[in-house]
């Protein structure tokens, strides 16, 4: 008898110790249902319900960082890393570096300042491409800034340089904006510069189309790197869907009606009416017609009422 009741609260949850101290203070006869008042009593809880009544701990993920967790998951609601979500981002190196030296300087701090904003959004495939000839020392007609910045991002697998080579003293430097649109098309990611690249949408239509969809265009506010909101302009995509594989649709929301409580055209109207939303919507004539067939149905059933007496 003792066992069975043991197995049977055990089923329940409870523990083997608060199981025993009750049954040895009521007795081995001891009905069920008062070795459960004795249980509750004790303040004993099945561990299904301690479990649940424990909050589990909130873990701080770094901002950018990639949690593999299956507790945390995105906006899409797969258990999938929420860097999977965004595209890659082939970032045109001369161009920014230039466009933070006012043009005058090959600003390496520009290329920093960009890398960083993407790896904030957490991006994870990020290519910066800068030509090869960005390794020599700097001269008075390409005057370099913050060069070592090349270096470290070189070993972080971020930077790559473009092939060159002297010829009979010469610089044969390869193109890097085939590099940069050849890359950026083949991962599918997005271009970042402020270069339209026309020689090249002439040259192949695929790289056309995409030049002109997946262009990220920027501009330097006080050291601050900024995209602007419209990549494609007012009637766009926003920032965040441009940058992301799965695009976030907007709720519709309907423009309210400019007439109000006069509008008289029931629920032929297009607009939206905040007061109609517990009526039923009708036209104007219906509503005549409902007001009409109400007296008229009285007057029938008084009519049947003098005719029974």
């Amino acid at each position: 008898v003792h066992q069975s009741k043991l197995d049977f609260f055990c089923k329940l949850g409870y523990g083997k110790q608060d199981i025993c101290k009750v049954l040895e203070n009521l007795g081995q006869e001891a009905l069920e249902d008062d070795v459960l008042k004795e249980l509750i009593r004790m303040g004993s809880k099945p561990q299904a319900l301690e479990t649940q009544a424990q909050p589990s701990p909130l873990k701080l993920v770094a901002r950018g960082s990639c949690s593999t967790t299956p507790g945390l998951m995105w906006l899409g609601g797969d258990e999938r890393d929420p860097s999977d979500a965004l595209r890659p981002i082939v970032i045109d190196g001369s161009n920014v570096a230039m466009s933070h030296g006012n043009k005058e300087v090959f600003s390496c701090w520009g290329i920093q300042l960009a890398v960083d904003w993407f790896r904030e959004r957490g991006h994870t495939y990020i290519k910066v491409f800068v030509p090869l000839w960005r390794k020599e020392p700097p001269r008075q007609d390409s005057p370099i800034a913050d060069q070592h910045i090349l270096e470290e991002l070189e070993k972080q697998s971020i930077l790559v340089y473009t092939p060159s080579r002297k010829v009979k003293g010469k610089r044969v430097v390869c193109y890097d904006d085939r590099y940069i649109v050849k890359v950026a098309y083949e991962q599918d990611g997005v271009i970042v510069s402020n270069d339209h690249y026309r020689d090249l949408q002439n040259e192949n239509p695929e790289w056309k189309w995409f030049i002109e969809q997946r262009l990220l265009m920027y501009s330097f506010v006080s050291n601050r790197f900024m995209p602007p909101d419209d990549p494609l302009g007012r009637h766009g995509p926003t920032l965040s869907n441009f940058l992301s594989k799965k695009p976030v649709l907007p709720e519709k929301k309907s423009q309210p009606c400019p007439y109000g409580k006069k509008c008289t055209y029931g629920n032929k109207c297009k607009f939206y009416h905040p007061e109609r939303l517990h009526q039923a919507q009708l036209s104007v004539a219906d509503e005549l017609r409902a007001k009409i067939r109400i007296p008229l149905a009285l007057g029938k059933e008084e009519e049947r009422c003098q005719c029974s007496a």
